[in-house]
């Protein structure tokens, strides 16, 4: 059986984000049983647009777009979030937890 490597990982993860939710490069580390691992979960996310990966709804622990530079526009992270009715100020989200999505409280681990 072929062994799935930690960007494949997290590029599922990420897939199952929900429409008008957001987690952290953070969250996905800890579920993936990596949790020193978030910058390793940011390069994924730089190097997912081929793979059809909602990286727009991946920000830091604080909600802060911190992504944003890797997408084409100015404010293409932004506009996709505001799309799904997520509020952004200062490029931070509002009411960060409301929308905060925590993969390890909402399914077990399938992928190990």
């Amino acid at each position: 059986m072929e062994e799935i490597n930690f960007f494949d990982k997290v590029y599922e993860v990420a897939k199952q984000i929900p429409f008008g939710k957001v987690t952290s490069y953070g969250a996905i580390a800890k579920y993936l049983g990596a949790a020193r691992s978030a910058r390793m979960v940011g390069w994924a996310m730089n190097n997912s647009a081929a793979k059809d990966v909602p990286a727009h709804r991946v920000v830091n622990r604080m909600g802060m777009l911190t992504g944003k530079h890797h997408f084409d526009g100015t404010n293409l992270m932004q506009q996709l979030l505001e799309n799904e009715g997520i509020v952004v100020r200062d490029n931070q989200i509002v009411d960060f937890q409301k929308h905060f999505w925590d993969p390890g409280k909402e399914f077990k681990s399938e992928m190990e």
